[in-house]
């Protein structure tokens, strides 16, 4: 195993090196937060295909291929849909948007104040999604060091910490592109034909399982919709999704990248389901389907690409569990504690959906202090990087001790998507597509769809399909029968909506946004 080890321990201290490397480049809260906004195709294009391809679907995308065959890649298969569909039809408007967050954006669309409780939600389901893939981590360093679960937490998770609390973004970037490349390497080019032959061909793997492991709809048709459901409309409105689609050069960049990441999904989706097929051939009788990776792994590959195939596991963790990571710490500064920490304060400042705020006197404040006024950089630049720096490191402290405590991935993945979808698909995609939604609706739609998908986990199990069937239906009757009983949003709150999403600068909004409580 030297030769496996020493890849690993090369890969890791590469992606340390890329964290401090990244720390040079983020000298602004754009730099630290979306890459300045500066992706190009290529960058773009693999970095939002290693987020989005994490842990859950490549050991996970494995294990459901054991378990269903080649109906298994349903799940990451959704995944791809809802990227594409992202890409296609909303990517570009949200890209000319100029925001950080969606709860930015929700504030820019209705004119209120429903900033704080969206924010909690998508805070909610972003820690949730770290702490998954946190865990993750126990599964990989336990196959490659034997380590102690809590140990392997730790370990993984303080360097995934470490690079993206130096760096922010850039650095998060930098590694999730060679994150892309290993993996690519490491599961369609290596472990795909190696396991394909290992167990015979796919004529030797149709000779010994089932026909229904070669039924595109094995794994059911209930399961696939909820599937739809949950993961294709979920990468319509996560915060990290969205986080990367922010960090795109143009609104094209943003369209045909993510073009290009959905449709490489959807080929990792069915290698992951032909990887397991195979695995069920070699090792019919495992305790655990989620097994069927690391066994294939250890026992099938040879030595040195054993070792890059684990880093290729790895990447998926680690890219995943970054990204969440970054958009947990920008949702709680930047839309729960900067905005709780403006409530407080007198003045009635306002948000513009920039990230900072107005209060009428021709300058604009960060939350630091300190003021713009156009003349070039000062010190409040320096002390937002440090202040999101800082949330960072604190939440990802946050995410490893929960990631310690909680044993199961799949429960704690299941409250994420479950809370994101049934609180927050409804107002976000009303805002992009209904002109009549208001703040009051959209914050009905919050709170019920919320509220219902809690309680419904807490009475139908949290595995469960029904807290997310239902809390959706509710938090969309909830939306429309407020939103029509109420007055319309302000034109001139749409107007500016309007502005910008034709791709005006909001450096340009001279007037405050009205904001209707």
């Amino acid at each position: 195993m030297a030769v496996d080890y020493t890849v690993i321990v090369v890969y890791l201290a590469g992606m340390l090196g890329m964290g401090w490397w990244g720390m040079r480049r983020a000298r602004s809260k754009s730099e630290f937060l979306v890459a300045g906004r500066r992706l190009g195709p290529a960058m773009y294009s693999g970095t939002m295909a290693a987020i989005v391809l994490g842990g859950a679907s490549t050991i996970g995308g494995v294990g459901l291929g054991y378990q269903y065959g080649l109906s298994g890649a349903w799940m990451v298969f959704t995944i791809g849909l809802g990227l594409l569909a992202l890409s296609v039809f909303f990517s570009a408007r949200i890209a000319r948007l100029k925001v950080y967050t969606v709860s930015e954006m929700l504030d820019l669309r209705y004119g209120g104040r429903a900033g704080v409780i969206s924010g909690v939600v998508m805070w909610a389901y972003t820690l949730m999604l770290a702490v998954t893939s946190t865990i993750a981590y126990a599964t990989i360093f336990d196959v490659l060091f034997d380590l102690n679960r809590t140990v392997a937490i730790v370990l993984g998770g303080a360097i995934v910490v470490a690079y993206s609390t130096l760096g922010g973004m850039w650095s998060i970037t930098l590694t999730d592109m060679v994150q892309f490349v290993v993996k690519t390497i490491g599961v369609l080019l290596l472990l795909l034909p190696i396991a394909v032959v290992r167990a015979g061909g796919f004529s030797g793997m149709k000779a010994k399982l089932p026909t229904s492991y070669f039924d595109p709809l094995g794994i059911g048709g209930e399961t696939i919709f909820t599937y739809v459901l949950i993961y294709t409309f979920g990468m319509l409105i996560g915060q990290d999704i969205w986080q990367r689609v922010f960090t795109a050069r143009s609104d094209k960049v943003a369209r045909a990248g993510g073009t290009v990441a959905g449709t490489y999904c959807l080929v990792y989706a069915l290698a992951g389901a032909v990887i397991g097929t195979a695995a069920k051939v070699l090792y019919p009788n495992l305790t655990s389907a989620d097994d069927a990776f690391a066994t294939i792994v250890k026992d099938e590959l040879p030595i040195g690409v054993r070792g890059l195939v684990l880093a290729a596991a790895l990447a998926a963790v680690m890219s995943t569990s970054s990204g969440a990571l970054i958009a947990c710490a920008t949702v709680a500064n930047n839309d729960i504690w900067s905005r709780l920490r403006g409530a407080v304060r007198p003045g009635g400042d306002t948000h513009d959906g920039t990230g900072d705020t107005h209060d009428g006197t021709g300058e604009t404040h960060d939350g630091t202090g300190e003021t713009h006024d156009g003349t070039g950089e000062t010190g409040e630049v320096r002390d937002e990087v440090r202040d999101n720096r800082l949330f960072i490191l604190v939440m990802g402290l946050v995410v490893i001790g929960t990631a310690i405590a909680l044993n199961d991935v799949v429960e704690a993945l299941t409250v994420a998507y479950n809370l994101l979808v049934g609180g927050l698909l409804v107002p976000i995609l009303g805002g992009l597509l209904w002109k009549r939604g208001t703040a009051q609706g959209a914050l009905a739609a919050v709170i019920v769809g919320g509220l219902a998908v809690i309680g419904l986990m807490v009475g139908y199990g949290i595995l469960a399909n029904e807290p997310v069937y239902y809390g959706l239906l509710a938090s969309l009757a909830a939306y429309l029968a407020v939103s029509l009983a109420t007055r319309p949003t302000d034109e001139a709150v749409l107007a500016a909506w309007r502005e910008r999403l034709a791709g005006g600068s909001p450096e340009l909004a001279s007037e405050p946004v009205p904001a209707h409580q």
